[in-house]
């Protein structure tokens, strides 16, 4: 079948880059890592439609916008074990969920393009509500990551069939009747969707947006829907990059993969990334070990950070880590599941017409535990206190946390490339 894709025009900002540092490297002159951005976005109307000729795009025009440049931002996994489901339903047993991301709204909206991993399914109150081991989430859920203000969901992780087939028809159903705005990845309501690249427009340029997962947990594909989830299947993702490089001008890739809990990268992270930078991926960014992991310029011989047309400059996060979660696990470097990292990367158009990474950088995040109705919710580490962190009820399951914990690994996986 001939591959389609959908064009989303969307939400536009002014966006201040400020306070630099550089990440330590060698070769070329890096872009300048940023420290954080300021602005606000508002929201509009927009509409697509997926066509095998010209897609249908409804650009809203804004006073404040940026032509031929486009920030991006990322957060790991949200990853919702039950003290925090728990906390976000009231007495009357109705939940809301933007307690956990209140502190962080102006940051995520700040951006362009807003991405998060939903780590676990949106399947509903009807499915039952559960953590780990096979995690279903309430559709509320869904409403407070639209709130804070992001625009792309990734939904391909390896729970994405906790809850089988109809797990994913209902966070799909969900996501297209409530928000069919947001740019959902990962999972798919039929083979002709499992067939398309998602391309994005933001400020004249075209940004395609992929995202595959390693696996499922063991649990198989429902037979009468093997196009639910996007696997990392060689073929699969080769054809994909071939078709963005020929139709967007930067592409992105979110891959759920490598080893749960392990602050470095492993072999199959080394042979993906090589995949990935062969067929033309700009930047990517990952999600699953639930602990951060370095971040890495992949470089060619050419001066400067340029578009990747093939082996060229490619743009790696190994691992966010968790955005918010609570694990019921206890002992060692249980603490380092509370450390995340928000990805901010600028693109920009040049003067040769290629569109290329101009600076990118990762904000240090912390999720803060106190328990109780909305006792979670993600700081910047940079607002985290050291009382912050003497309070933490991470601290009965893991007594080395600290605000200087939290810092002491920021350095030792990033260097001094964070803020």
């Amino acid at each position: 079948m001939a591959k389609n894709y959908v064009m989303i025009s969307g939400k536009r900002i002014v966006s201040c880059m400020i306070a630099c540092a550089v990440l330590a490297g060698c070769g070329k002159a890096q872009p300048q890592i940023s420290a954080a951005w300021s602005g606000q976005k508002t929201s509009e109307t927009i509409t697509s439609q997926n066509t095998l000729s010209s897609p249908k795009v409804t650009a809203i025009q804004k006073s404040q916008s940026t032509p031929g440049t486009v920030t991006i931002s990322m957060v790991g996994d949200v990853l919702l074990h039950m003290p925090i489901e728990n906390a976000a339903v009231d007495s009357d047993g109705f939940y809301d969920f933007n307690f956990l991301f209140e502190n962080m709204t102006d940051e995520i909206k700040v951006a362009d393009v807003a991405i998060v991993n939903q780590e676990v399914i949106l399947g509903g109150e009807d499915l039952g509500i559960s953590g780990y081991p096979c995690f279903n989430a309430p559709f509320e859920v869904g409403d407070a990551l639209v709130h804070s203000g992001f625009d792309v969901v990734c939904h391909g992780t390896n729970h994405a069939l906790d809850k089988g087939k109809t797990g994913i028809i209902n966070s799909y159903n969900f996501w297209k009747d409530n928000y069919p705005n947001i740019t959902v990845l990962g999972i798919n309501a039929s083979q002709e969707e499992k067939d398309t690249v998602k391309i994005i427009e933001k400020n004249g340029i075209k940004i395609a947006l992929l995202n595959y997962t390693y696996g499922t947990n063991g649990i198989p594909l429902p037979k009468d829907m093997t196009y639910a989830v996007d696997l990392l299947v060689e073929d699969k993702v080769v054809k994909d990059l071939k078709y963005a490089e020929e139709n967007a001008d930067f592409t992105v890739v979110c891959p759920h993969w490598g080893t749960e809990y392990n602050l470095g990268t492993d072999k199959s992270q080394a042979k993906w990334a090589e995949i990935f930078r062969e067929n033309g991926a700009d930047l990517v960014i990952g999600t699953h070990p639930h602990v951060i992991e370095p971040i890495e310029m992949m470089e060619d011989s050419n001066p400067g950070i340029t578009n990747n047309h093939g082996n060229g400059d490619m743009l790696v996060y190994y691992s966010l880590g968790n955005f918010c979660s609570w694990t019921s696990s206890s002992g060692k470097n249980i603490a380092n599941r509370m450390v995340g990292g928000m990805a901010q990367i600028t693109i920009t158009r040049d003067d040769n017409g290629e569109v290329v990474i101009a600076d990118y950088g990762v904000r240090a995040l912390v999720c803060h535990l106190t328990g109780g109705y909305h006792g979670a919710t993600v700081y910047p580490l940079s607002k985290y206190t050291d009382e912050m962190g003497k309070e933490s009820r991470i601290k009965t399951q893991d007594g080395a946390f600290s605000r200087d914990y939290c810092v002491d690994l920021c350095n030792k996986v990033w260097g001094n490339g964070w803020k």
